[in-house]
């Protein structure tokens, strides 16, 4: 029996009370209410009301008022500040194990010709990655043009109904993977002017970031590395200026190779961290996943806390007065 709880798909071999649903989801004796199918149903009647397949569930609390800390892109808010891509893994059910470990809301696709005589039957990666529970964000990955970059964003928009996020980036040479900034300027320009809500992949200058907020851009995603490169972030000086500089979201975007690196980018105030090849590549890709996303949570809590100053010299922890 399939049903949705709080958004979320699950399944059961058989059909189950609210009771049990209830304790199998660890909220039995807690202050809760329930909404099945759009109605609100009383605590009292939990154990005779039996779910049915399709069924949809809204288990409510309370909890603490005010402004949750969330990412907010393009007017919508996010509660995971860790961005992941779908490439380079295994197989599909690899990428689906690991996206989902990561807790990531939104998830990067690159746009490829389709197969011609492929099987019908083949799985397609938006059957495990679904855009009813992830924001899918079409990349113009491998785009060495201005003009290619516009085109892979128009298919994708094409693709995925009308659908305005896309990543732009476009690359400049092969080796490094460094962006073409001259290009991704003009890209730019044009997409925003089209309509799409553009989240830009460009390098660690302060100058092109501020110009591209400035254009419209709804993040920027300066790289801490060269693609792929796993050699964390090089130039945090240049990212923290950025970021003081900025009014848009700043996404580290490229270069993280492990959870220290996310962990950096995230006291630095990074906004997020888009990721891919760490985690794929990792010897674990299910436990990278798992790793990157506390560090994500742990060094944006760092950031909030504010860490004590450095100093050059000791600082005796315990006081002196009363010393023996």
């Amino acid at each position: 029996m399939n049903i949705v709880v709080n958004g979320e798909k699950q399944s059961f071999e058989n059909s189950i009370t609210l009771e049990q649903l209830v304790t199998k989801m660890g909220f039995f004796g807690k202050r809760i209410a329930i909404e099945l199918n759009e109605e609100i149903r009383p605590a009292d009647q939990f154990s005779t009301i039996h779910l049915n397949e399709g069924d949809v569930v809204e288990i409510v609390q309370a909890i603490g008022g005010g402004q949750g800390d969330e990412l907010i892109i393009a007017g919508k808010k996010y509660s995971s500040r860790l961005l992941v891509g779908t490439g380079k893994y295994k197989d599909l059910t690899e990428t689906q194990a690991a996206i989902e470990t990561s807790g990531a809301e939104i998830v990067t696709v690159a746009i490829r010709r389709t197969n011609i005589g492929q099987n019908p039957g083949e799985a397609n990666l938006l059957d495990v990655i679904s855009p009813d529970k992830y924001t899918i964000l079409p990349n113009t990955a491998g785009c060495y043009t201005a003009k290619d970059a516009l085109r892979t964003c128009r298919l994708a928009r094409e693709l995925l109904g009308g659908h305005k996020l896309v990543k732009l980036e476009v690359l400049g040479d092969e080796k490094t993977l460094f962006p073409d900034i001259t290009a991704t300027l003009e890209s730019a320009e044009i997409l925003i002017k089209e309509g799409f809500e553009v989240m830009v992949y460009t390098n660690d200058d302060p100058i092109i970031a501020k110009r591209l907020e400035e254009m419209g851009c709804v993040a920027v995603m300066p790289l801490a590395a060269p693609i792929g490169s796993g050699l964390g972030i090089r130039n945090p000086y240049n990212i923290m200026t950025i970021i003081e500089n900025a009014k848009v979201p700043i996404i580290v975007d490229a270069g993280v190779g492990t959870a220290s690196d996310a962990a950096i980018g995230m006291e630095l105030g990074c906004a997020g961290i888009l990721m891919n090849t760490a985690i794929a590549h990792a010897k674990n890709p299910v436990l990278m996943a798992s790793a990157m996303k506390k560090a994500v949570q742990s060094g944006r809590e760092a950031f909030l806390a504010g860490r004590m100053p450095r100093r050059r010299y000791a600082s005796a922890s315990s006081p002196l007065d009363g010393l023996i």
